[in-house]
């Protein structure tokens, strides 16, 4: 009656998981029997939960849930004799609404549609294979990393913000406001009252120690410093942002040394790998792009078929949709957002270091495209030019490229393109 992933596995488990228990739905191998029941998420009870199913079928055993990582995930791969088939929580959303037309929901149902997604349609899961420790660390890392990222943008969002309030003219001195001269800058002068008191020697000690040997750059700021009238002299718009600002600077000095302590990481992590040299060697790349695009692939040749299949992953491909004769193109929103961030913004990098790239980026300018749609588009052929290296374990040369364009008369290299591409 049921359709099985494979006749090796003794018994199916549908998870549905939540924050303090998770209901299952069971069903032994041959048997159209279907048990419920609830399991506490605590270690202890997951694993006496996991060792019964073994005492009970043996092994292996398929489970089925909405989730590829997390604390449920992490406790179950400790298991050898367990397999997790992670189903897209969208995809079990859908194929709810399919017979509940109502929108209702409960969990021991989700738990009972995961398990029948999996014994109805195995050939559209994979079993979730764990990379090496390396890999897996790598991955954690870049993630987290962006993380502080976003943090240290939206620290710098609302410092500008209050600075406005009452010091704006420090916004003009510094450029970056996510360096730690800016930082140091504000602790020790938050206002520009404190600040117009420093002698000019002090000032240029200052900018001297945190290696601003800029001499034009060093005189400007100071100039700006002995010229800047001040926006307003309420103490009661002063004190209250001042302390709100060295505040945030404490929070932002913070986020800068852990993602220093994170990059000095990533970068062992990532040269202890050994398709580290295939990633490294790609245009604009660097020490931050690197280990992302390698985390990107990863170590499993197999996972992909081909690259459309990581351009549809990563969301870089666009959906297309027709109806009768209607057809329309539109941007891919299930997709994982980092994973679509890191080859978009990769993409973006490599338009001045890459001799084709840069000449692809102004022919989809020159047709009307965004600078958004045209990154993507240039993303979408990096792609395929990437899985052909990783496939092949041979890293990427610019003029083996250039040279296979020119047999395929490709129009890439038309002197009025290339020009235009020189000219950016």
């Amino acid at each position: 009656m049921n359709s099985q992933p494979t006749p090796s596995f003794t018994a199916f488990v549908g998870i549905d998981w939540a924050d303090r228990h998770h209901d299952f739905c069971l069903q032994a191998a041959g048997s159209n029997k279907r048990e419920f029941g609830t399991l506490d998420h605590t270690p202890e009870a997951i694993a006496k939960w996991a060792y019964s199913l073994r005492d009970r079928f043996g092994g292996p055993i398929a489970i089925c849930l909405e989730l590829a990582k997390g604390p449920v995930v992490y406790a179950l791969q400790r298991y050898d004799f367990i397999v997790i088939f992670p189903v897209h929580p969208s995809t079990l959303a859908k194929y709810r609404q399919a017979f509940v037309p109502s929108h209702a929901k409960d969990d021991p149902t989700d738990a009972e549609m995961a398990l029948d997604i999996m014994l109805r349609h195995p050939d559209k899961l994979k079993p979730l294979k764990l990379q090496s420790v390396a890999m897996r660390t790598l991955s954690t890392l870049v993630e987290e990393r962006r993380c502080l990222v976003n943090d240290v943008t939206s620290v710098t969002n609302r410092m500008t913000s209050t600075l406005k309030q009452y010091y704006p003219q420090v916004l003009d001195w510094f450029e970056h406001r996510d360096t730690m001269i800016f930082c140091d800058f504000l602790s020790r002068w938050p206002t520009l009252k404190q600040v117009k008191r420093a002698r000019r020697s002090t000032l240029e000690s200052f900018f001297h120690q945190h290696n601003g040997r800029r001499a034009h750059l060093v005189e400007k700021r100071i100039q700006g410093i002995m010229e800047a009238t001040a926006l307003t002299e309420d103490e009661s718009v002063i004190r209250p942002n001042m302390m709100v600002v060295l505040a945030l600077v404490e929070q932002l000095r913070v986020l800068l040394q852990a993602i220093d302590r994170f990059d000095a990481e990533i970068d062992v992590v990532t040269k202890s790998l050994p398709d580290y040299d295939l990633f490294a060697a790609l245009p604009g790349a660097g020490h931050i792009q690197a280990p992302r695009l390698l985390v990107a692939f990863g170590e499993d040749r197999d996972r992909y078929a081909n690259a459309a299949e990581i351009q549809r992953y990563s969301g870089v491909a666009p959906v297309v949709e027709r109806s009768g004769n209607k057809c329309w193109v539109h941007w891919r929103l299930a997709c994982p957002t980092f994973l679509r961030q890191t080859f978009v913004e990769w993409a973006g990098s490599t338009i001045p270091r890459s001799y084709w790239a840069g000449a692809y980026y102004q022919q989809q300018r020159q047709k009307g495209c965004s600078h958004r749609v045209a990154v993507r588009a240039l993303a979408f052929k990096w792609i395929r030019i990437i899985y052909s290296c990783w496939k092949n374990r041979t890293p990427y040369d610019e003029s083996v490229y250039l040279k296979s364009l020119k047999r395929r008369g490709s129009p890439l290299l038309n002197s009025s393109v290339m020009e235009s591409a020189k000219m950016t």
